[in-house]
């Protein structure tokens, strides 16, 4: 039991001070006014009932307001404790984590213990290793075979087409997609407590599909096919084709594969009449080719926890989405789907596997 009276004058006058100042954090001040009201013959319990505590946290508030005073009700015992660690081992630790990339605090408080004999709580290395300059977080993705040479030379060719094309030329970026009939499971906000899922489709059916957009209109040419492949390009040309009839000229950009390449396209390409001109993307290059972004775009807006019971829901959605949504809502999406290339170095990435 804590007997009433144990603060002194200037103590209690401190604590009253703390807990009615507006600009104290408000948990300092919580556990001040729990102190003044201790001192008062409040019990633990019932100073608990009025701050909706339990008792025990009153009770260690006192505890350590009775061991360090107000230095005491402003530790919340995971600031780091950087203090715990010397210097030279604060130096150690830095270069061991830097070295090994270690992937859970676990491993790393095993670590500190083997070496320095200390122990953490998973709150205490979090603030520990924020303060020692690390955060977490996932590694990018990098490309194998990045050329900095060929991805400069695109870069300053797409330039020069945009400041010298006339107005009866277009430019447009053309790809293909595979999306399977499943929910993508994504993060959301959710009531505490309560356990959240997604139910899995049973069918593994897919679309094949082959598109093109403008990043000038935003305008978008999406066709379903059987199969991606030379034949299925040319269909698409002539959508394109189709979807500009007032321009001379349409410059295609794609990515190097085969079917792109294949002598039925540049067969299809010689004939007169032809408005379209192929741009091949340097290799291993996707961040060059602005409508893969769509693809990230219609996950989010279509499986993302969204589950259709048909595979025929699902294909109008998909279908609807890049078709119709993407035009129509162009001024919201444009700044996800642009041309700000810019170049991807190796360099630039310490490649951890």
């Amino acid at each position: 039991m804590i007997r009433a009276g144990f603060l002194s004058e200037a103590e209690r006058q401190a604590l009253v001070g703390l807990a009615r100042d507006g600009l104290a954090a408000h948990r300092i001040a919580r556990r001040a006014n729990a102190i003044v009201l201790l001192d008062t013959g409040w019990s633990c319990a019932k100073v608990a009932s009025a701050l909706l505590l339990d008792d025990d946290t009153v009770r260690g508030w006192y505890r350590a307001y009775e061991s360090d005073g107000l230095k005491g009700l402003s530790s919340f015992g995971h600031e780091g404790s950087a203090c715990r660690l010397a210097e030279d081992q604060q130096r150690a630790l830095k270069d061991w984590i830097t070295a090994r990339l270690p992937r859970s605090t676990k491993v790393i408080g095993a670590w500190i213990e083997k070496n320095f004999a200390l122990s953490y709580s998973r709150p205490g290395l979090i603030a520990l290793l924020h303060r020692l300059g690390f955060d977490y977080r996932k590694p990018s993705e990098a490309t194998r075979n990045l050329n900095e040479a060929q991805q400069k030379a695109f870069i300053a060719g797409y330039e020069k087409l945009l400041n010298t094309m006339g107005m009866d030329e277009a430019v447009v970026f053309v790809d293909a997609v595979h999306p399977t009939h499943q929910v993508h499971a994504a993060g959301c906000w959710a009531p505490k407590g309560i356990a959240i899922a997604v139910e899995q489709t049973t069918g593994r059916q897919s679309l094949n599909i082959h598109g093109a957009i403008n990043l000038e209109t935003g305008q978008t040419q999406m066709l379903e096919v059987a199969k991606v492949n030379a034949k299925s390009l040319i269909a698409l040309l002539k959508a394109v084709e189709a979807a500009h009839p007032q321009k001379r000229r349409i410059h295609v950009h794609l990515d190097n594969a085969s079917y792109h390449h294949a002598r039925r396209v540049r067969d299809w390409l010689k004939r007169g009449g032809r408005k379209c001109v192929l741009h091949f993307i340097p290799p291993y290059c996707p961040h060059l080719d602005p409508i893969e972004r769509c693809w990230g775009l219609m996950h989010q807006y279509t499986t993302h926890n969204r589950d259709y019971k048909t595979f025929d829901q699902f294909r109008a959605a998909i279908l609807t989405f890049l078709n119709q949504t993407i035009p129509k809502k162009w001024q919201h999406f444009r700044d996800r789907i642009n041309d700000n290339f810019r170049v991807i170095s190796p360099a630039d990435f310490r490649i951890v596997a």
